[in-house]
């Protein structure tokens, strides 16, 4: 099976758009100190404190039209140091529109100020809530989880210190995750020398820990996944490596984008508009 077996031929007409926005966008690379971290993050939104375990986390609450029929718990992006920011928020409201449920985004601890554990820490804590209040709260105990970039880490994470309790979602829409922090496989080694991994687990001596590098961990207890990835994203084979580990216990379906580097779901592409249309497809699914 080669990788074009994950590709959707319905995906071929957009291919040439993302060569072009490929060829005009050029290499980029992210932030390679605090200092330039600090320039990228944008103020704070409002959000709303909760709480589970003795810990409180802030998250914004994005409601749809009428009663939801589930909540989806999101993760958002941004290397472990970038914060919520407005497309963040515009990202959740729109998929609550469009699935009519309640999204639920964590605005969890950034590194390198709060290295590991603080958003693992913060991520698990607005799972325990969900999972104590949701019916009070949403009139639903439907739910799912999901994550952009470094919060598709901290999905994984979380339902992994869940244990058992992971199965109350019903799935998880993972976006191209960073799941090998060690640098220990072959596709660890890519990114082995980004700054977000000195920010947000330097200090720690073997990040093979799975509550780091969830691709080490026991995954049995896991809902059925979705894996987003694009085809040029350098944590393609980070994907493949997790989606084959999944496999072996478990539901996964892995989705692969041509022409589509990290984090093109949030561009303004008929490729990010089809990734997106199968991500709601498939969480519409999960929340039925």
């Amino acid at each position: 099976m080669n990788l074009h077996s994950f590709i959707d031929p319905k995906l071929a007409p957009h291919v040439e758009e993302m060569r072009a926005l490929n060829a005009r966008r050029g290499v980029r690379r992210g932030p390679g100190s605090h200092d330039e971290v600090l320039a990228l993050r944008t103020p704070p939104l409002d959000s709303t404190l909760v709480g589970a375990a003795g810990r409180q986390v802030p998250v914004r609450i994005h409601l749809p039209e009428g009663t939801p029929r589930g909540v989806y718990l999101d993760f958002h992006g941004g290397g472990f140091y970038l914060g919520l920011t407005p497309q963040d928020a515009d990202r959740d409201q729109r998929l609550a529109d469009a699935l009519g449920v309640a999204v639920v985004g964590v605005d969890y601890r950034l590194a390198p100020e709060h290295p590991w554990p603080a958003a693992p820490d913060d991520a698990e804590t607005a799972a325990l809530w969900l999972l104590d209040h949701a019916e009070e709260r949403f009139g639903t105990t439907r739910l799912a989880i999901g994550g952009f970039s470094a919060g598709a880490t901290l999905a994984v994470t979380t339902l992994l210190r869940l244990g058992e309790r992971a199965r109350s979602f019903t799935g998880a829409a993972l976006q191209f995750g960073t799941y090998d922090l060690s640098g220990r496989t072959p596709a660890g080694r890519l990114i082995a020398g980004e700054y977000f991994l000195q920010a947000y687990a330097g200090h720690v001596p073997d990040r093979t820990v799975p509550d780091i590098s969830p691709v080490f961990g026991d995954l049995r207890a896991l809902p059925p996944s979705l894996l987003v990835v694009g085809a040029l994203d350098v944590l393609l084979e980070d994907n493949l490596a997790m989606a084959a580990r999944l496999a072996a216990v478990g539901e996964v379906e892995l989705k692969v984008y041509p022409e589509s580097g990290h984090g093109f779901t949030n561009r303004d592409t008929a490729m990010a508009r089809a990734a997106r249309e199968d991500i709601e497809d498939w969480l519409r699914n999960k929340l039925s």
